[in-house]
């Protein structure tokens, strides 16, 4: 099979490219397929860009070449009423780097997103809801290691926690990308954009991953994805490897049950560790390089001790 067979009809087109002929069919669909790797920002690109092209389209606009500058403007001024600002930002960054795309491909002569401004929006300290280090280590704690189901659930959250993995790096791990060097366990993780990242581990997370991999009887299996399914009604491990969603669903489980309020998700555990270590003396150069971020900007957005008030400091506030 072809990559032309794997594209979607022309009927599925957005009309106004459909009217821009078969080149620029062709050309719109090469950027979601060529252009864009990662698939969520392909989906994300695709919702923005389909929503705007459907605005353009019922607003009289035939053509995607008789886009203009105002009419990028005024859809952006109606997405940031409606939503969040880095939301509205993103949508425009789709528009931009679809007319780009457009442009060098001869499909249309200027980019009618180039000079539109998006919402103003600065971050500083990041929302992603954290766990402080008594609780990070009560919800360890409160996950029985005596099936397959607590084994895993209990190495994925720790391994989370002390090597600031993303929830896709650690999903994305073989068995063989524990290993041992120089005497110590080790974890290799695929970070996103192809970044290859290994760093030693804690020894407590180094008991619990020892634990799973004896308890699970993972290590004959190198190849296999490191965190499974469980198989229906036999409540040992698959040799399927465990979804996002399925992970997210296990996390807010695990949390209710150890009492824990705090409305934690995949990406809590990064920044509870990272706020864990900056607390206890570490460096945000090291942090930055742990958690693999090019930028010190970034690592600064899970730090999370000067982010919210204290309490002593509210209840000064004495009337």
């Amino acid at each position: 099979m072809t990559a032309l067979a794997l594209l979607p009809p022309p009927a599925a087109c957005p009309a106004p490219i459909v009217a821009a002929g078969e080149r620029a069919q062709l050309r719109f669909w090469e950027f979601f397929t060529v252009n864009i790797r990662n698939p969520h920002t392909r989906r994300a690109y695709a919702r923005a860009v389909g929503t705007f092209l459907d605005w353009c389209a019922s607003a009289g606009v035939v053509s995607v070449a008789e886009i203009q500058p105002l009419h990028v403007a005024t859809w952006i001024e109606g997405q940031t009423r409606s939503l969040s600002a880095p939301t509205a930002k993103q949508h425009l960054a789709a528009l931009r780097h679809l007319f780009d795309w457009l442009v060098t491909g001869q499909i249309i002569p200027v980019n009618p997103a180039a000079a539109v401004r998006g919402p103003a929006h600065r971050v500083t300290c990041g929302k992603t809801p954290v766990l402080d280090a008594a609780e990070a280590r009560h919800l360890l704690e409160s996950i029985a290691a005596d099936t397959p189901a607590g084994l895993r659930d209990r190495a994925l959250i720790a391994l989370m926690v002390y090597s600031f993995a993303r929830v896709g790096a650690a999903l994305g791990m073989r068995v063989e990308d524990v290993y041992t060097q120089n005497r110590r366990l080790w974890v290799h993780l695929h970070e996103k954009g192809g970044k290859r990242h290994a760093m030693p581990c804690h020894h407590r997370l180094e008991e619990i991953l020892e634990a799973y991999l004896d308890g699970a009887g993972l290590r004959g299996d190198p190849k296999g994805w490191l965190f499974r399914t469980l198989g229906r009604g036999t409540g040992c491990l698959s040799d399927r490897p465990l979804a996002q969603a399925n992970a997210h669903a296990m996390i807010r489980r695990r949390t209710a049950a150890a009492g824990i309020a705090t409305p934690v998700g995949n990406h809590s555990f990064r920044a509870t560790g990272i706020t864990a270590y900056l607390s206890h003396g570490g460096t945000l150069e090291q942090a930055a390089a742990l958690a693999n971020h090019a930028s010190t900007r970034t690592t600064q957005l899970y730090d999370r001790r000067r982010g919210d008030p204290t309490l002593d400091e509210i209840e000064k506030i004495r009337i």
